[in-house]
């Protein structure tokens, strides 16, 4: 068999084609005997590539390594006469160009014949080919013979080198007829257990295929609980009734106990459809079989002992509307109705009782107090006072101050869940097209200790509104506007806080908001811990807001994994704050709010464009002219009840015989002198009110649709 391959041995470089055309040296490395083949590699564009080629398509390029025809027939028989020799070639190349089965035949029947049945030669008229062959051969019977011996091995030689190409390309066949066939019953398989009623089963497919080639490792409750300023985590909640009912895929995949994937389905220009599988890293990422009890073990839990340190502790859930903040923070539904002792508020004030219990704090002698309001659409209101409506306000040492939040003395774990369920009853709600029950407002628990009447810490635990409502500031209608305004707006400022806690930062933007303001102590003090829990909701109809909430999660945690490069992000951030010391007086002359929101928005470039800057802008000039034109509205009506007094006394006078009426004359026009000033003064502030409004439906009508997205 070695003899096939001529001069070619491993080492030896010859000249392949390749399959776009191109001729090229390649050395061998390899000689297959078992299929008539070698082995070559060459180096191109500095990678060493190779392939395996039959010895017909090497001989045919190389002609100098091909081996000698003459040494074709094989060596046990003696070489024939010269002009037999001619003979036999010319034989063997015309059936080259002819099909081998054709010449297979007669060759078998020109062996058997010429002892037998000679005379009877000529007369067989199947077999054209070789009937001029039997006139030329002498009497003698030894010559046919010979010749018909060495026909026979030049053919079968010749016969066999074809046919190893045949056979490889036979066997190719014969595997891809296999591969067929497996597929076709993988399919009729697949086929009838696939619900034809489920619209997207090809994702499905590919997403559990996908799915079997991981290594789960999810988080338990033997993993180490980790020390972090800032913690960020992610919890996925199971497919809800209504996905379920519309048949919606499961699009997140959480492999341990920090990963999460999501399969992001996409289509391509041929209308083939694949997923693109992106991949985030967090601190912890929940699954949805875990429990409420298990996320707090892991993000606020380890948050309550700050506060027993003269701390400040903040814990978030933030996400779509319907993906479980509401859930997670407040505790488990059923239908409408909430069980309180299973959410994160309840959990964190039990853990708080128990260590005030312990020696080295008992004696410390604390207080527990409870507050709980919510923020919705840039106003405070307290909602364990019957709604009522509340100023946040700057004292002179900058702090700030809810004026007239009311602080509910707590003593054990049931006195908070009572102050949970009464808060929970009044806060704002709202149905959108992911939930019935929508959030619309940030709702805000406090947890506060207190030593001899002065603050020792606080535990500030925040159910966050939908993020998706702050995509929706182009809306026809007002409220939903400034609605989704103050939404983006306070997430923005939210995220540039934590990320201001994270690096030490000198400023801290925290006037951008009316959320960030009322936590602002929360964010400034070396004794500063936070926690976000982001939940995402799992269905394909939901894999867009998912992928904004884990990219929010993401640009939160990322600036605090690397210490060199918390440095180097450092250095815009102060040029920024340089910046406002560049602008003209008109503008630092305007309300530190606005301060801040322009630094806000010169941070977050790539989310705020100028239009939606200009909106933002408004709306904050909209929100601060209402506060004032309220303020002054209600003086006047309190100014009013005075002057009627004023008149009151005035007519009772008149009713004397003897009033002086000079007197009456000039008291009466000192209150109508005061009226005139007092209201034309406010009806200029509600005709500037009414302008700031229409300056805000443009500005609101300018916003390019492409650029805001939901945080």
């Amino acid at each position: 068999m070695a003899s096939c391959f001529g001069k070619i041995v491993v080492g030896t470089y010859v000249e392949i084609k390749r399959s776009d055309g191109r001729i090229h040296q390649a050395m061998v490395t390899s000689l297959n005997e078992d299929n008539e083949s070698v082995t070559v590699e060459w180096i191109e564009n500095g990678d060493t590539k190779g392939k395996e080629i039959d010895l017909e398509s090497i001989f045919a390029l190389n002609a100098d390594v091909a081996p000698d025809e003459e040494m074709a027939p094989s060596p046990e028989t003696p070489p024939p006469p010269t002009p037999t020799s001619v003979k036999v070639n010319k034989i063997a190349r015309n059936r080259r160009t002819i099909a081998p089965t054709k010449n297979d035949t007669p060759s078998k029947d020109n062996r058997g014949i010429p002892t037998r049945a000679r005379p009877q030669q000529p007369q067989p008229e199947p077999a054209p080919a070789p009937a001029p062959a039997p006139p030329p051969p002498p009497p003698t019977s030894l010559q046919p013979t010979q010749l018909t011996q060495a026909q026979t091995q030049q053919q079968l030689q010749n016969a066999r080198r074809k046919s190893n190409c045949v056979k490889e390309v036979e066997k190719l066949q014969e595997k891809r007829e296999r591969r067929r066939i497996q597929q076709q019953e993988l399919r009729e398989k697949r086929a009838q257990e696939v619900d034809t009623t489920i619209p997207n089963y090809e994702i499905m497919y590919m997403i559990r295929d996908f799915r079997a080639s991981l290594d789960y490792r999810p988080l338990t409750t033997a993993d180490l609980i980790e020390e972090h300023k800032i913690c960020v985590c992610v919890r996925k909640r199971p497919l809800n009734k209504k996905e379920l009912a519309m048949k919606d895929l499961d699009v997140i995949t959480i492999p341990s106990k920090d990963v999460v994937m999501v399969h992001e389905p996409k289509q391509k220009v041929d209308l083939t459809r694949y997923l693109e599988n992106q991949t985030f890293r967090f601190d912890y990422a929940f699954d949805d079989s875990t429990a409420n009890e298990m996320v707090y073990r892991f993000t606020a839990r380890p948050l309550v002992e700050t506060i027993f340190e003269r701390g400040m502790a903040t814990c978030f859930a933030y996400g779509q509307t319907g993906s479980g903040k509401t859930h997670t923070m407040g505790g488990d539904f059923s239908g409408k109705n909430q069980d309180c002792s299973k959410g994160i508020y309840a959990l964190a004030a039990r853990d708080v009782f128990l260590m005030l219990k312990k020696p080295n704090y008992r004696k410390l002698d604390l207080q527990v107090y409870a507050t709980f309001f919510e923020i919705y659409s840039g106003k405070v209101f307290d909602l364990l006072n019957r709604k009522a409506k509340l100023r946040v306000l700057e004292d002179g040492k900058q702090q700030v101050q809810v004026v007239g939040l009311q602080e509910k003395d707590v003593k054990c774990t049931e006195d908070v869940l009572k102050l949970i369920e009464v808060g929970n009853s009044c806060r704002t709600s709202g149905q959108t097209s992911a939930n019935a029950h929508s959030s619309r407002s940030h709702a805000v628990f406090q947890i506060i200790l207190r030593r001899k009447g002065k603050m020792h810490g606080k535990f500030s635990l925040i159910d966050l509104a939908g993020n998706e409502r702050g995509a929706d500031t182009s809306s026809a209608d007002r409220q939903t506007r400034l609605e989704g305004a103050e939404i983006n707006k306070s997430l923005l400022a939210l995220k540039e806080c934590i990320r201001a806690l994270g690096r030490n930062k000198p400023h801290t933007p925290f006037r951008a908001s009316k959320l960030t303001q009322v936590l602002r102590d929360s964010f400034i003090g070396e004794n500063s811990r936070t926690c976000m829990i982001a939940t995402i909701s799992p269905g394909m109809t939901s894999c867009e807001n998912t992928l904004n909430t884990l990219r929010y999660a993401n640009r939160v945690k990322e600036l605090t994994v690397d210490t060199n490069q918390v440095m180097e992000g450092g250095r815009p951030n102060i040029h920024a704050v340089n910046q406002l010391d560049l602008l003209d007086e008109e503008w630092l002359s305007m309300s530190p709010q606005r301060d801040d929101l322009k630094l806000l928005c010169e941070q977050n470039e790539e989310e705020v464009s100028p239009q939606l800057f200009t909106f933002h802008e408004a709306v904050s000039q909209l929100v601060e002219m209402e506060e004032q034109v309220l303020e002054d509205h209600r003086a006047v009506f309190q100014e009013s009840i005075r002057w009627l007094e004023d008149e009151k006394v005035l007519l009772e006078m008149t009713e004397e015989v003897d009033y002086d009426v000079e007197s009456y004359a000039t008291q009466l026009e000192q209150i109508l002198d005061q009226k005139i000033d007092i209201l034309t003064e406010l009806r200029d502030k509600v005709k500037s009110f009414r302008s700031t409004l229409q300056e805000e439906e443009q500005a609101s009508k300018q916003i390019n649709p492409k650029r805001p997205r939901a945080l």
